[in-house]
């Protein structure tokens, strides 16, 4: 899906002509995005609402027209192959019914990530497929936390149903989680369409620990000030950084070639 900026629509789009070779129907949403840009989608689908809503609803369009063993490709919008995927899900369907990008380098995020998961328009009705959070999970700092794709692995909890975890496949990182190939088959920008106004969990756990709190309550009001003031520098200092990387990384896409995969793999 893309939401605001028509920034991935030729690269998303591109991408899976040069690397799916079996025949394919783009379906997507361009809210706040120019109609024109409908062009480039076999179908496109008027939503609003959460990421996780849309996602479920474009699931509910799409088994309303296709075969029950249709392939069923969940993509970000920032997220594109960079090499044929059929033999990867080919491999991982035989095994499960449902292969998934997981990203457990953000605090061990333990559920299927909407950036690539494939399975068929069957066994996702069967399973009742749903990217909403809702369920939580203990992260590796020991916090309670939710997030999309949360009541698809409580679903695949519960019918004890298998899934494949394709996992991050980088041998050179500009940052732990975003920029990431998978599986040596998909790339995912992360936070391809903002400007970063809230972090990951991962980034948001290297904030700076604020330091002891004085006993006295006139030192402490100029500390909490300070604490302030170091937190935000650590912000804005940490925006700054990934969003030249982000535009960096980008600017290497759009130049229409596959070399800048070489940085990663």
């Amino acid at each position: 899906m893309h939401y605001g900026s028509p920034l991935w629509v030729d690269i998303q789009t591109r991408y899976l002509r040069e690397h799916v070779s079996t025949p394919y129907k783009t379906w997507t949403s361009l809210e706040g995005i120019d109609p024109t840009y409908s062009s480039y989608f076999d179908r496109v689908i008027d939503q609003t609402g959460r990421h996780s809503d849309k996602l479920n609803h474009l699931a509910i369009e799409i088994a309303g027209e296709a075969s029950p063993d249709d392939l069923i490709m969940f993509l970000d919008g920032d997220a594109f192959p960079i090499a044929d995927p059929l033999p990867l899900i080919t491999q991982g369907l035989a095994s499960a019914p449902l292969v998934a990008v997981r990203r457990p380098e953000n605090l061990g995020d333990p559920q299927p990530h909407p950036s690539f998961c494939v399975t068929t328009v069957k066994a996702w009705c069967d399973l009742g497929g749903d990217w909403s959070q809702g369920f939580r999970w203990t992260n590796t700092q020991g916090r309670r936390v939710s997030d999309v794709g949360a009541n698809l692995l409580r679903k695949l909890e519960l019918t004890k149903t298998h899934w494949v975890e394709v996992l991050r496949s980088n041998r050179t990182d500009l940052d732990p989680v975003f920029f990431g190939i998978y599986g040596d088959v998909v790339y995912h920008h992360g936070a391809g369409f903002r400007r970063l106004t809230r972090f990951t969990r991962f980034h948001a756990s290297l904030a700076p620990s604020p330091q002891p709190l004085p006993s006295t309550p006139i030192v402490r009001q100029l500390h909490r000030r300070r604490e302030w003031k170091r937190r935000q520098q650590w912000e804005r200092e940490t925006k700054d950084r990934l969003a030249r990387l982000s535009d960096e990384v980008i600017a290497k896409i759009e130049r229409g070639d596959s070399t800048w995969v070489a940085e990663f793999v």
